[in-house]
């Protein structure tokens, strides 16, 4: 990986927090304006320029801005995004809505999987040890327009069900950034054409005997400040309560 420098980043960072906000390609033009970079146009687009050849960001189709690509957005939650971790009031209520089936692993992880799709405003999407797959909130991805293309939501829905494509990509995953961090597969490592504009979150958990993931799907511009720490909190509290 190529390193960056600090006006780089910077720039990297302003493009990535405008696209999760505005699901818009970002000019150096709204650069200039929004963000207090104290450089030109020219030499923003200079930057962008060098950032795209890198392969942190690419060319829109539709416009001449750019957006991060998945090795952007990657580069972006591991190194330049603030967490905003769950409030106190925010935990507890978390743990009201699950406690009552912390003996009762089936049920533990279905409510957890709603109540994160209802947290998220994302499809949440659980795995057993036993081969289940467990999901819910796929009418959430509607409200995103990245899934107003009939090909992407057609795409996302037709692998609800389909255990061996999770389970494939979620082992491989693994190999690839360990154990202990939050998984992020964003565009092209769910290896599906139409699901380019995605993403995939996950965390995986250990129940007492039990063992799976537990993570989101959505828009590849998640708003990750806020569900990463939330996929993490999930994840963590399903162990803690079931050992």
């Amino acid at each position: 990986m190529a390193d960056l420098t600090q006006r780089q980043v910077k720039i990297l960072k302003c493009i990535a927090e405008e696209f999760i906000e505005t699901a818009t390609p970002v000019g150096s033009e709204t650069l200039e304006r929004k963000f207090s970079l104290g450089i030109s146009s020219a030499t923003i687009r200079n930057e962008m320029s060098a950032l795209t050849q890198m392969g942190y960001l690419k060319k829109s189709h539709l416009s001449a801005g750019r957006q991060p690509t998945s090795l952007g957005l990657k580069y972006y939650v591991r190194n330049l995004m603030v967490p905003k971790n769950l409030s106190i009031t925010e935990e507890v209520g978390v743990k009201e809505k699950i406690w009552d089936y912390r003996n009762e692993f089936d049920k533990l992880i279905r409510e957890s999987t709603r109540e994160l799709a209802s947290r998220t405003r994302s499809m949440a999407i659980a795995t057993s040890d036993q081969g289940a797959i467990y999901s819910c909130g796929a009418s959430n991805l509607l409200e995103e327009p990245e899934f107003f293309n009939i090909d992407v939501t057609k795409a996302v829905l037709s692998l609800v069900d389909n255990s061996n494509y999770w389970f494939e990509i979620i082992n491989r995953s693994t190999s690839l950034e360990g154990e202990n961090v939050v998984h992020l597969l964003i565009g092209e490592d769910l290896g599906m054409e139409h699901l380019e504009p995605c993403g995939f979150i996950y965390q995986r958990y250990q129940a007492g005997p039990h063992q799976g993931i537990l993570g989101i799907v959505g828009p590849a511009r998640f708003k990750y400040q806020q569900v990463v720490p939330i996929v993490d909190y999930f994840a963590e509290l399903i162990s803690a309560l079931s050992r």
